[in-house]
């Protein structure tokens, strides 16, 4: 591209550089330039008029997204120290026309969107041809079976590897390597990142670092051509260069465009890597090849919040920085030594030019380490004024050991393990999430470009007095408050949506009480897009919720899921569709004969009944709803749990525990008594029974032993038949890991199932003990430490006499031989703790039957 040296400008930045800004900045100042060229999408530039706007506080982000399909969107962030931010402020300042120019997104996202349809259909396309393939292999015969399968199994592989490649293609991703590692090894650098770091943003300004950057640009770039093409496709993918070329292309179009309108200073802000490219002398007709016919698509752009954790290339961002929480305090430190020179005289500045260099970069590393001193005691760490001292002096040291000016985050890390965490590294890992990387948030005018649901959520942000932050916290919620209660209804509302601002989290301090609710709350940038996909539904968040949780039912929609979406509407507080979907759910379960589905659906139904009375919601009509489905799952239930293999019959056991469970929420109230009977009967004819899975019987004997349906007696006489030896050892242990359920509580407190289990286990042979030990060893298993700690010490003790019955007391002529000299010994001791006046002639007499019987009347 033929251009003029005088009038056009290449300022080559490294997105988010600190160093890059202030050296920028310094030579926007000299050039005076009349327009700028930004690197940034054309749709944007209607956002440029806010750049003034005193509530657009960085880091922010453009956010572009297609109208029809607002997944597809794309960032560009700024930081308060991005080049592109500082210079498109100097612009706004000086009142200098302004241009993005890298491709419209309203090209990029229509290729984008066609590449992603055309990996769905390939995708789609080796499924289909999988299922052929077995379908037909299924219809044919047996005698034509193995020839068939063969032939279609070749074919299907055929078919699958060209889809599998067709998929590689489409959905190939650039295999990110930097090219600037070659020029930092050459420096002696572990990789491009710590290079460009130490040379470029930490060791500050120079008016001639844009023309080292192009230099180190052109040369990479030309190494990679005179290998060819092919290298920087296998690094980068086909689909990546081709992209590159595009944007490109429109730049050189840009700057074309600008030259024709008659600027004569033209200063073009972009990715290093892109100079060289924008520099060569390619013709218009050329690009014009490039860029034509190339499909479009509608899209938005407006103003998004942004945060320094999605930032850091740590989140995934490829342009991300590793540290921008250090790159700020960088660019603050720059700005106080520009305002300080500012206020110096010509002479003066030449005169304490190398002092300030010395002094700035002591002010830098000391100002670091007394925000990390701040931090560690805010967090009852010991970090005194002498510990920031010695770590000063220390990282000066260290870089002038290995030959820089001033010390960078590497040696201030270095010098804060050492000094203040002695040796230590893991304060290093909280200074790296709370200063390194920082938890900041940007914020956006309120006059943005905003769908309705935006302005809706951010409306009752302000009137709940709940303010997003980027930090993650712990947001308690007492459901009795009025407030508290229409945060948590907020908040649901949200999950609804897609819209994770908090999540339900467990806090044991304040979760006692079904009136506690607490959420683990942090906004994250990419919930802009998400308010926008859910704009769709509604113009409140009432509305949205509502619409998108009642579209997500169809008519084929299973029982438990209907049960958890009333769960869902209520806790947020949609009383109009909880109706609808109870009527709903009544309908469906009147039908329906699945028990598995029935008792699943029966544990969301509780919560709603039981948080019904806290969050003010009538569930009157929810009781007999929860009450048919216990009726109709008891009827079904002994013949559901027939015929069940291992993985059935413990499925089958989760949802029947959970419930029994349920049920215990419901209550035993006048109206639910006849459900509740209704289950224990099914319990029962579940566990007397020899048809249900093992385990089943098991789990039903245990159930209706804790709801004291069962005496002592009759659950040994279940033990002696289950666990009798004529029983398959598979049987046993199933059925003993149903009745104990993961809990040891009932042996170690019911002597007569502890004597059937030791009776059980006392007449089993050599080899059926071989047999059924790694059986009941899993149950076991699942016994806390304690309760196996419990049990080896009840099974040291003496053996249990008849163990198959159970225990009673000897009392009368049943009783054992009694000493009664031995029992009289007792007496005296008894009477000087008690303070009973016993008789001396008691005491003293030979002890007999009636005289110590009287004594212990007495007593």
């Amino acid at each position: 591209m033929a251009t003029s040296a005088d009038s056009i400008h290449f300022f080559g930045i490294r997105h988010h550089g600190p160093g890059c800004a202030r050296s920028l900045l310094q030579a926007l100042e000299a050039l005076r330039p009349d327009c700028l060229l930004v690197e940034g999408p054309p749709e944007g530039e209607a956002l440029l008029p806010m750049l003034q706007s005193a509530e657009l506080r960085p880091p922010v982000a453009m956010l572009v997204y297609m109208q029809d399909a607002p997944s597809q969107a794309a960032f560009y962030p700024f930081a308060e120290f991005s080049p592109e931010w500082q210079a498109l402020q100097w612009a706004s300042r000086h009142g200098v026309s302004t241009r993005f120019i890298d491709l419209p997104q309203t090209h990029a996202m229509a290729i984008e969107f066609a590449r992603r349809e055309a990996l769905k259909k390939a995708m789609e396309e080796a499924e289909e041809g999988d299922a052929e393939v077995e379908a037909n292999a299924e219809e044919e015969g047996d005698a034509l079976l193995v020839d068939s399968f063969e032939a279609a199994a070749q074919e299907a592989d055929a078919q699958a590897e060209s889809a599998e490649v067709a998929v590689q293609e489409l959905s190939a991703e650039p295999q990110h390597r930097d090219p600037l590692d070659w020029l930092a090894h050459a420096a002696g650098f572990e990789d491009g990142e710590s290079w460009w770091n130490r040379l470029v943003e930490e060791r500050g300004d120079n008016e001639a670092l844009f023309e080292s950057i192009n230099e180190a640009m052109t040369a990479v770039r030309g190494e990679l051509a005179r290998d060819g093409e092919g290298i920087a496709e296998h690094w980068r993918g086909e689909a990546y260069v081709q992209r590159e070329a595009m944007r490109e292309a429109h730049m050189r179009q840009c700057i074309r465009e600008a030259i024709k309108a008659g600027f004569q200073r033209i200063a073009v802000v972009c990715g290093a890597w892109h100079v060289p490219a924008l520099k060569e002398n390619v013709t218009a007709k050329a690009d014009n090849a490039v860029l034509k016919g190339l499909p479009k698509a509608k899209v938005q752009a407006t103003w998004a919040p942004w945060t320094y954790r999605n930032l850091a290339s740590s989140s995934g961002y490829g342009a991300g920085v590793t540290s921008p929480g250090w790159y700020e305090h960088l660019w603050r430190c720059y700005q106080r030594d520009m305002e300080s020179k500012q206020e110096q005289t010509q002479d003066s500045q030449a005169l304490v030019a190398s002092k300030n260099i010395v002094s700035a970069a002591t002010v830098r590393t000391a100002g670091w380490l007394t925000r990390v001193a701040h931090l560690l005691r805010d967090k009852d760490l010991d970090c005194s004024s002498a510990h920031i001292i010695e770590a000063t002096r220390l990282a000066s040291s260290l870089a002038a050991l290995r030959g820089q000016p001033t010390p960078g985050l590497e040696e201030i890390n270095e010098a804060i393990v050492t000094v203040v965490c002695m040796g230590e590294t893991a304060p290093l890992r909280l200074i790296d999430d709370e200063l390194t990387v920082g938890h900041v948030l940007g914020s956006v005018p309120a006059d943005v470009p905003q769908v309705p649901l935006q302005r809706d959520i951010e409306q009752q942000q302000k009137s709940l007095r709940m303010k997003p932050e980027a930090a993650a916290k712990l947001l308690a919620l007492d459901l009795r408050k009025e407030n508290d209660l229409a945060r948590s209804h907020f908040l649901h509302r949200l999950r609804l949506l897609g819209i994770d601002w908090g999540t339900p989290a467990q806090d044991a301090q304040r979760n006692r009480g079904t009136f506690r609710e607490s959420w683990q709350m942090q906004w994250e940038p990419e919930l802009a897009v998400r308010i926008i996909e859910a704009s769709v539904h509604g113009a409140t968040v009432a509305q949205a919720a509502t619409a998108k949780l009642r579209a997500s039912l169809t008519p084929e929609t299973a029982l438990p899921e209907i049960a958890q979406a009333i769960d869902d509407a209520l806790l947020a507080n949609l009383p109009q569709l909880v109706e609808v979907l109870i009527a709903t759910l009544a309908e469906r379960a009147a039908t329906t004969g699945d028990v598995a589905q029935l008792l699943q659906a029966l544990p969301p139904l509780a919560n709603v009944y039981r948080y019904g009375s806290v969050r003010q919601t009538d569930t009157a009509l929810l009781a007999t709803v929860i009450d048919s489905l216990v009726l109709r799952a008891a009827i079904g239930l002994p013949v559901a749990c027939m015929a069940m293999d291992e993985d059935a019959a413990a499925a089958m056991k989760q949802k029947l525990l959970a419930a029994h469970d349920a049920l215990r929420l419901r209550g035993t109230d006048g109206e639910a008594q006849q459900a509740v009977d209704a289950w224990r009967a099914a319990l029962r004819s579940l566990a007397m029974g020899d048809a249900a899975a093992a385990l089943l019987r098991g789990t039903a004997c245990r159930l209706l032993l804790d709801e004291q349906m069962l005496e002592s007696d009759e659950v040994v006489r279940q033990f002696n038949r289950n666990l009798s030896l004529g029983t398959l050892p598979m049987d046993v242990a199933a059925w003993l890991d149903g009745f104990l359920n993961k809990q040891a509580l009932v042996l170690l407190h019911d002597e007569s199932i502890w004597g059937a289990v030791d009776a059980w286990l006392s007449g089993l042979g050599e080899v059926q003990f071989a047999q059924i030990l790694p059986l009941v060893r899993r149950s076991f298993a699942n016994f806390s430490n304690h309760e196996r700690q419990s049990l080896g010490e009840k099974a040291r003790r003496a053996p249990v006499a008849g163990a198959a019955a159970p225990a009673t007391v000897a009392t009368g002529d049943e009783a054992g031989p009694w000493d009664e000299q031995r029992a009289a010994l007792a007496l005296p001791v008894l009477n000087a703790l008690l303070g009973l006046n016993m008789p001396e002639t008691l005491m003293s007499q030979s002890p007999v039957a009636p005289d110590f019987e009287s004594a212990a009347v007495q007593l």
